[in-house]
Protein backbone atom coordinates (compact mmCIF):
# COMPACT_ATOMS: atom_id res chain seq x y z
CA UNK A 1 0.00 0.00 0.00
CA UNK A 2 1.44 3.29 -1.08
CA UNK A 3 1.96 6.17 0.78
CA UNK A 4 -0.49 9.09 1.00
CA UNK A 5 1.25 12.53 0.10
CA UNK A 6 2.23 15.40 1.90
CA UNK A 7 -0.06 17.71 3.31
CA UNK A 8 0.87 20.77 2.07
CA UNK A 9 0.51 20.02 -1.55
CA UNK A 10 -2.82 20.47 -2.91
CA UNK A 11 -2.47 18.08 -6.09
CA UNK A 12 0.22 15.37 -6.30
CA UNK A 13 0.06 12.85 -8.81
CA UNK A 14 2.57 9.07 -9.36
CA UNK A 15 2.75 7.30 -12.17
CA UNK A 16 0.49 9.04 -14.24
CA UNK A 17 -0.02 6.75 -17.29
CA UNK A 18 -3.00 7.41 -19.79
CA UNK A 19 -4.09 6.22 -23.50
CA UNK A 20 -6.46 7.46 -25.89
CA UNK A 21 -7.90 5.15 -28.36
CA UNK A 22 -4.35 2.75 -27.77
CA UNK A 23 -2.01 5.88 -28.02
CA UNK A 24 0.18 6.94 -25.64
CA UNK A 25 -0.62 10.50 -24.37
CA UNK A 26 1.01 10.41 -20.61
CA UNK A 27 3.93 8.04 -19.95
CA UNK A 28 4.47 7.49 -16.01
CA UNK A 29 3.96 11.20 -14.79
CA UNK A 30 4.87 12.09 -11.12
CA UNK A 31 4.62 15.42 -9.87
CA UNK A 32 3.01 17.47 -6.72
CA UNK A 33 1.98 20.87 -7.12
CA UNK A 34 2.23 23.09 -3.45
CA UNK A 35 -1.21 24.57 -2.19
CA UNK A 36 -1.01 27.98 -3.86
CA UNK A 37 1.69 27.78 -6.27
CA UNK A 38 0.99 28.99 -10.09
CA UNK A 39 2.15 25.95 -12.26
CA UNK A 40 2.97 26.11 -16.23
CA UNK A 41 3.01 23.27 -17.84
CA UNK A 42 4.68 23.40 -21.51
CA UNK A 43 5.48 21.55 -24.23
CA UNK A 44 4.86 21.34 -27.80
CA UNK A 45 1.38 20.35 -29.55
CA UNK A 46 0.51 16.95 -28.96
CA UNK A 47 3.26 16.36 -25.71
CA UNK A 48 0.43 15.32 -23.24
CA UNK A 49 -0.19 18.65 -21.59
CA UNK A 50 -4.19 18.96 -21.94
CA UNK A 51 -4.46 15.07 -20.80
CA UNK A 52 -2.11 16.02 -17.88
CA UNK A 53 -4.62 18.67 -16.59
CA UNK A 54 -7.44 16.24 -17.50
CA UNK A 55 -6.58 13.82 -14.97
CA UNK A 56 -5.24 16.03 -12.51
CA UNK A 57 -8.81 18.47 -12.71
CA UNK A 58 -10.17 14.20 -12.48
CA UNK A 59 -12.05 15.18 -16.10
CA UNK A 60 -10.24 11.62 -17.18
CA UNK A 61 -9.71 8.73 -14.93
CA UNK A 62 -6.31 7.15 -14.99
CA UNK A 63 -4.94 4.27 -16.91
CA UNK A 64 -2.20 3.54 -14.65
CA UNK A 65 -1.07 5.89 -11.20
CA UNK A 66 -2.18 7.78 -8.56
CA UNK A 67 -3.72 11.29 -8.31
CA UNK A 68 -4.44 12.94 -5.03
CA UNK A 69 -6.29 16.08 -3.86
CA UNK A 70 -5.12 17.45 -0.27
CA UNK A 71 -4.53 14.01 0.86
CA UNK A 72 -7.60 12.73 -0.97
CA UNK A 73 -6.89 10.27 -3.49
CA UNK A 74 -9.00 11.19 -6.65
CA UNK A 75 -8.16 8.03 -8.86
CA UNK A 76 -10.16 5.60 -7.13
CA UNK A 77 -13.70 8.16 -7.27
CA UNK A 78 -16.02 6.99 -9.32
CA UNK A 79 -18.09 9.60 -12.17
CA UNK A 80 -20.51 10.68 -9.57
CA UNK A 81 -17.27 11.72 -7.00
CA UNK A 82 -15.23 13.19 -9.74
CA UNK A 83 -18.03 15.28 -10.69
CA UNK A 84 -18.74 16.67 -7.12
CA UNK A 85 -14.71 17.55 -6.52
CA UNK A 86 -15.00 18.97 -10.21
CA UNK A 87 -18.05 21.06 -9.21
CA UNK A 88 -17.30 22.07 -5.45
CA UNK A 89 -13.04 22.37 -5.67
CA UNK A 90 -12.02 23.07 -9.10
CA UNK A 91 -12.40 25.32 -11.69
CA UNK A 92 -11.99 25.59 -15.28
CA UNK A 93 -11.01 27.73 -18.38
CA UNK A 94 -10.36 26.19 -21.64
CA UNK A 95 -9.30 27.17 -24.95
CA UNK A 96 -12.93 27.61 -25.99
CA UNK A 97 -14.78 29.30 -24.07
CA UNK A 98 -18.58 26.69 -23.77
CA UNK A 99 -20.73 29.35 -22.40
CA UNK A 100 -24.29 28.57 -22.04
CA UNK A 101 -26.30 30.39 -25.11
CA UNK A 102 -29.34 31.03 -23.59
CA UNK A 103 -27.74 33.06 -20.33
CA UNK A 104 -26.07 36.38 -20.28
CA UNK A 105 -22.73 37.28 -19.08
CA UNK A 106 -23.55 37.93 -15.62
CA UNK A 107 -26.15 34.48 -15.98
CA UNK A 108 -23.07 32.39 -17.17
CA UNK A 109 -20.66 33.87 -14.43
CA UNK A 110 -22.73 33.43 -11.82
CA UNK A 111 -24.21 29.42 -12.84
CA UNK A 112 -21.34 27.98 -10.95
CA UNK A 113 -22.34 29.87 -8.17
CA UNK A 114 -25.88 29.06 -8.10
CA UNK A 115 -25.16 25.37 -8.43
CA UNK A 116 -22.82 24.99 -5.77
CA UNK A 117 -26.18 27.08 -3.66
CA UNK A 118 -25.39 30.33 -3.28
CA UNK A 119 -28.09 32.87 -3.23
CA UNK A 120 -29.32 34.73 -5.95
CA UNK A 121 -27.78 38.21 -4.71
CA UNK A 122 -24.31 36.34 -3.51
CA UNK A 123 -24.14 34.59 -7.03
CA UNK A 124 -24.32 37.93 -8.99
CA UNK A 125 -21.97 39.92 -7.19
CA UNK A 126 -19.60 38.25 -7.28
CA UNK A 127 -20.66 37.75 -10.99
CA UNK A 128 -20.51 41.09 -11.67
CA UNK A 129 -17.17 41.70 -9.57
CA UNK A 130 -15.24 39.15 -11.94
CA UNK A 131 -16.79 40.73 -15.14
CA UNK A 132 -15.78 44.32 -13.70
CA UNK A 133 -11.77 42.93 -13.40
CA UNK A 134 -11.58 41.11 -16.93
CA UNK A 135 -13.25 44.37 -18.57
CA UNK A 136 -16.35 43.17 -19.49
CA UNK A 137 -18.59 44.66 -17.05
CA UNK A 138 -20.22 45.90 -20.22
CA UNK A 139 -21.29 42.61 -21.46
CA UNK A 140 -23.30 41.45 -18.82
CA UNK A 141 -26.88 41.56 -19.96
CA UNK A 142 -25.68 40.30 -22.80
CA UNK A 143 -25.81 36.70 -24.62
CA UNK A 144 -22.50 34.72 -25.82
CA UNK A 145 -23.97 35.28 -29.77
CA UNK A 146 -23.97 39.11 -28.97
CA UNK A 147 -20.07 39.24 -28.26
CA UNK A 148 -16.80 38.99 -29.49
CA UNK A 149 -14.64 35.35 -29.06
CA UNK A 150 -11.97 37.84 -27.13
CA UNK A 151 -15.26 38.58 -24.64
CA UNK A 152 -16.70 35.81 -24.44
CA UNK A 153 -13.08 33.92 -23.36
CA UNK A 154 -12.76 36.62 -20.68
CA UNK A 155 -16.00 35.71 -19.24
CA UNK A 156 -15.06 31.96 -19.16
CA UNK A 157 -12.33 33.09 -17.07
CA UNK A 158 -14.28 35.41 -14.78
CA UNK A 159 -16.96 32.49 -14.44
CA UNK A 160 -14.46 29.96 -13.29
CA UNK A 161 -12.97 31.93 -10.69
CA UNK A 162 -16.23 33.55 -9.47
CA UNK A 163 -16.24 30.61 -7.31
CA UNK A 164 -13.14 30.90 -5.71
CA UNK A 165 -12.21 26.89 -6.25
CA UNK A 166 -9.37 25.52 -4.57
CA UNK A 167 -7.74 24.79 -8.17
CA UNK A 168 -7.60 26.34 -11.07
CA UNK A 169 -7.30 24.71 -14.42
CA UNK A 170 -6.16 26.65 -17.27
CA UNK A 171 -5.86 25.00 -20.77
CA UNK A 172 -4.53 27.39 -23.20
CA UNK A 173 -6.67 29.90 -22.27
CA UNK A 174 -5.17 32.79 -24.19
CA UNK A 175 -5.50 30.62 -27.32
CA UNK A 176 -8.65 32.76 -28.82
CA UNK A 177 -6.84 36.22 -28.00
CA UNK A 178 -4.91 38.39 -29.22
CA UNK A 179 -1.06 38.92 -27.73
CA UNK A 180 -2.02 41.78 -26.01
CA UNK A 181 -5.43 40.62 -24.58
CA UNK A 182 -3.89 37.07 -23.80
CA UNK A 183 -1.15 38.88 -21.29
CA UNK A 184 -3.85 40.69 -19.51
CA UNK A 185 -6.09 37.84 -18.82
CA UNK A 186 -3.00 35.56 -18.27
CA UNK A 187 -1.98 38.33 -15.69
CA UNK A 188 -5.30 38.61 -14.10
CA UNK A 189 -5.31 34.64 -13.26
CA UNK A 190 -2.19 34.36 -12.05
CA UNK A 191 -2.75 37.89 -10.21
CA UNK A 192 -6.33 36.37 -8.77
CA UNK A 193 -5.19 33.16 -7.56
CA UNK A 194 -2.33 34.86 -5.90
CA UNK A 195 -4.53 37.36 -3.93
CA UNK A 196 -6.66 34.85 -3.18
CA UNK A 197 -4.49 31.58 -2.45
CA UNK A 198 -5.87 29.47 -5.44
CA UNK A 199 -3.21 27.02 -6.92
CA UNK A 200 -3.12 27.58 -11.06
CA UNK A 201 -2.10 24.99 -14.02
CA UNK A 202 -1.66 26.60 -16.79
CA UNK A 203 -1.32 24.77 -19.87
CA UNK A 204 0.25 26.23 -23.21
CA UNK A 205 2.43 25.63 -25.76
CA UNK A 206 3.43 28.77 -25.93
CA UNK A 207 6.53 29.73 -23.61
CA UNK A 208 5.98 33.65 -22.70
CA UNK A 209 2.57 32.67 -20.24
CA UNK A 210 5.50 31.15 -18.66
CA UNK A 211 6.37 34.37 -17.53
CA UNK A 212 3.31 34.54 -14.65
CA UNK A 213 4.64 31.29 -13.08
CA UNK A 214 6.13 30.40 -9.94
CA UNK A 215 7.56 27.04 -11.47
CA UNK A 216 7.62 25.59 -15.55
CA UNK A 217 7.22 21.98 -16.11
CA UNK A 218 8.13 21.06 -19.26
CA UNK A 219 6.31 18.24 -21.37
CA UNK A 220 7.74 16.09 -24.36
CA UNK A 221 6.06 13.13 -25.78
CA UNK A 222 3.80 12.23 -22.44
CA UNK A 223 6.78 12.59 -20.41
CA UNK A 224 8.77 15.36 -18.02
CA UNK A 225 11.45 16.30 -19.54
CA UNK A 226 12.42 19.38 -17.05
CA UNK A 227 11.13 22.13 -14.60
CA UNK A 228 12.44 25.48 -14.07
CA UNK A 229 11.29 27.81 -11.19
CA UNK A 230 10.82 31.51 -12.88
CA UNK A 231 11.54 32.60 -16.02
CA UNK A 232 15.19 33.06 -14.92
CA UNK A 233 16.14 29.33 -13.96
CA UNK A 234 17.54 26.96 -16.14
CA UNK A 235 15.27 23.97 -16.76
CA UNK A 236 16.82 20.85 -14.85
CA UNK A 237 15.41 17.40 -14.80
CA UNK A 238 15.84 15.61 -11.34
CA UNK A 239 15.98 12.10 -10.42
CA UNK A 240 13.08 9.43 -9.86
CA UNK A 241 10.94 10.92 -6.81
CA UNK A 242 8.47 12.93 -6.35
CA UNK A 243 7.84 15.00 -2.71
CA UNK A 244 10.24 12.36 -1.82
CA UNK A 245 8.48 9.04 -2.42
CA UNK A 246 9.59 6.77 -4.86
CA UNK A 247 7.72 7.12 -8.50
CA UNK A 248 6.15 3.96 -10.52
CA UNK A 249 6.61 6.27 -13.45
CA UNK A 250 9.80 6.07 -16.01
CA UNK A 251 9.99 9.92 -14.73
CA UNK A 252 9.35 12.58 -12.12
CA UNK A 253 10.23 15.69 -10.98
CA UNK A 254 10.68 17.00 -7.54
CA UNK A 255 8.05 19.86 -6.99
CA UNK A 256 8.80 21.59 -3.91
CA UNK A 257 10.41 24.78 -4.38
Amino acid sequence: MSAAPPDNDALWARGIVKSHHGTPALRGVSLAVREGEVLAVTGPRGSGKSTLLGCLSAQLPVDEGEVWFHGAPVHTLGRTGREKLRRERFGWVGSEPHLVPELTARENTALPLLLAGSGHRAAYTAATEWLERLDVADCATRRPAELTQAQRQRIAVARALAPLPRVVFADDPGAPLHREEREQVLRILASAARSHSLTLLLATHDPEPAGQADRTLTLVDGRIAGTATGTAAGRTTTGSTASGSTATGSTAVTAAR
